[in-house]
């Protein structure tokens, strides 16, 4: 049981202090002094009651700093290196800088408020929201390791910024013409296979010889390549999850006009990891020096040229994800359900998929229309073909 004892000044004209001595969880001696009796006995009888509860927190296990913390949890990640690289980027670059140094047990509600306020300023709303993420992940780890009560990021007085309701604009396809010829021919199949077959970039740069069925009419996603600290290297698409995608007459005829021009070459790179196993692949497209294309180069040398020379601005808005925006708005207009294009794409959430392209929805209310006028038209016909039949029942009575 906690107990309370009174100290006696040591010096003239110093005040008594009152000591809490107990013992935490694990058993081991603690102990905490107060200047009033009555704050003593309040703090002995909630040690006691947490306890109890099994709510106790050391209240020294929270002044390690967030900088220290973070720099731990880090090292627990078992997400791939590339996500981790992301998450350390968003602590060095945005958090730790702000509330680094601040102890874990002292950060509050309003300073993790007036910190996402000054972000704001400079970071569009949906980066902000995916750096707070990152903070909250963070503290929510301390609770769990008993460092803190609990996590300051999820008080009800904490407020993200709203989502950005952009919505997409698809190219035409007289705009995605004039980008395909301004390329050059080399990179001219990587625009096909985008707009053609909604691959992420670097599924682009990913996609092998083998992946594509020219029997089948089908086209398999099996890998994707991506950076990892600085180096290329191949992983699973998007989610860790493959997938497969309808290949029309016109892209195939593509493919293989463009693989009689640019014979593919094989490619070795390390798998997930810079470490990782080494990986063979026959690549659709690579490099004037037959490696696996690098998004930076490609995005600064080649893309961002080609639509300078096509007419269209060389922002963000018009990167190679355009290009799988028009493939999802072409489908959508020729009728594909939400669920298959969900599944084309590779998106984990057919809802997903919904909120970013339903407003490129056909509109349904002509749809309606004609199908009630076509049910009605049948019903109709049905009844007066009905009474067009002579009643042989009663003939030769």
């Amino acid at each position: 049981m906690a107990s309370v004892e009174r100290r006696e000044p040591r010096r003239a004209g110093s005040k008594a202090v009152y000591r809490v001595r107990f013992r935490d969880p694990a058993g081991a001696q603690r102990s905490r002094s107060f200047a009033r009796k009555s704050d003593a006995e309040r703090f002995a009888a909630g040690v006691e009651t947490d306890k109890a509860r099994g709510s106790y927190i050391d209240a020294s296990l929270g002044r390690m700093s967030l900088a220290a913390y973070a720099a731990q949890w880090l090292e627990m990640q078992t997400s791939d290196e590339s996500t981790r690289e992301a998450q350390a980027r968003r602590l060095r670059v945005h958090i730790l800088p702000d509330l680094g140094a601040t102890p874990l047990a002292a950060l509050r509600a309003t300073q993790v408020q007036s910190w996402l306020r000054s972000k704001q300023i400079t970071l569009a709303p949906s980066t902000v929201r995916v750096v707070f993420g990152t903070l909250s992940a963070v503290m929510a780890s301390a609770v769990d390791d008993d460092r803190i009560a609990k996590n300051p990021c999820q008080a009800g007085s904490v407020r993200l910024p709203k989502r950005e309701l952009k919505r997409i604009v698809p190219w035409s396809a007289s705009q995605v013409a004039l980008l395909h010829e301004a390329l050059p021919d080399r990179y001219q199949a990587a625009l096909i296979i985008a707009a053609g077959l909604g691959l992420r970039q670097g599924e682009v740069f990913g996609l092998a010889v083998n992946d594509i069925d020219f029997l089948g009419g089908v086209v398999h996603v099996r890998r994707q390549v991506k950076i990892v600290g600085s180096r290329l290297v191949f992983a699973l698409p998007k989610g860790h999850k493959t997938r497969s995608v309808p290949l029309s007459s016109y892209v195939a005829r593509e493919l293989a006009k463009h693989l009689v021009l640019f014979p593919p070459t094989e490619a070795a790179l390390p798998w997930d990891t810079k470490s990782g196993e080494l990986v063979r692949a026959k690549l659709v497209l690579t490099s004037r020096e037959h490696r696996p294309l690098n998004r930076n180069y490609v995005n600064g040398a080649i893309w961002k040229p080609a639509l300078r020379a096509s007419g269209l601005p060389d922002t963000r808005e018009n990167g190679m994800h355009a290009a799988r925006h028009f493939f999802a708005s072409t489908l959508l207009d020729g009728g594909t359900n939400v669920r298959a294009l969900s599944e084309y794409l590779g998106h984990s959430d057919p809802g997903f998929t919904l909120r970013t392209y339903t407003h490129l929805m056909p509109a349904s209310e002509d749809r309606t229309k004609r199908a009630v006028d076509g049910m009605f038209e049948r019903l109709e016909n049905a009844v007066n073909g009905s009474q067009c039949v002579p009643d042989v029942s009663q003939q030769g009575s």
